[in-house]
């Protein structure tokens, strides 16, 4: 069973997404791996309202045995998760810039090094499905080939790690980084880097990001 301290560190997660503006109201959700299942965050409860026990523990058929519902996008949580064993946590918000790019339908070029935090030259746009649906986890689980973040068109973005503190920075760099090339464009042609410059830096990166302090 998933532990008390991995359930509060879930509910200060999406207390988080909210101070850091990359979720509002009921928007936003989390899963993070546990034993043969994963824990997810309910469906329609406001972030502030969350409790530890409101997380929903669910097994990869897709079966839970809880009193609230999961996320409504639960399927891709679970196709993510599935299919790539190296992810431990997934975060899905609706950041602005983000979510901007995404309704767009446009993918994030290389215009600054930090894109290969994301594993590649690029942060894939995924093409449109409506919200919960199978079709869209499909559509995601293709964006994130290769990569550890998407967007999703006319929806938002996705963004995963080892462990919830990295899939969260991840999130909050992503967001940075859609924000930047925001920028870029209005002051005039963003410059891209070339696809082996990105690979050099996804080298350097595999052991860049969050870490735990030691005792």
């Amino acid at each position: 069973m998933p532990s008390f301290a991995m359930r509060q560190g879930m509910v200060e997660a999406m207390h988080r997404m909210l101070d850091l503006g990359l979720s509002q109201g009921t928007s936003g959700n989390l899963s993070v791996r546990s034993g043969a299942g994963f824990l997810v965050t309910p469906s329609g409860i406001p972030a502030e309202q969350l409790s530890p026990d409101d997380l929903v523990l669910m097994d990869f058929d897709g079966s839970w045995d809880h009193p609230l519902a999961p996320s409504s996008e639960w399927r891709f949580h679970r196709d993510i998760l599935a299919a790539r064993p190296e992810i431990g946590a997934v975060v899905h918000a609706h950041p602005p810039y983000a979510t901007g790019f995404a309704i767009c339908g446009r993918e994030i070029p290389a215009v600054h090094y930090m894109i290969a935090m994301a594993g590649g030259p690029t942060i894939r746009c995924a093409p449109y499905a409506p919200y919960g649906t199978q079709r869209l986890s499909d559509f995601a689980l293709d964006a994130l080939e290769g990569r550890s973040a998407c967007l999703l068109a006319n929806h938002g973005m996705i963004a995963t790690g080892p462990n919830l503190s990295k899939a969260m920075w991840l999130a909050v760099e992503v967001e940075a980084l859609c924000r930047q090339y925001a920028i870029a464009l209005q002051v005039g042609t963003p410059v891209v880097l070339t696809d082996a410059e990105v690979a050099e830096t996804v080298e350097r990166f595999r052991s860049y990001g969050p870490r735990e302090k030691s005792a």
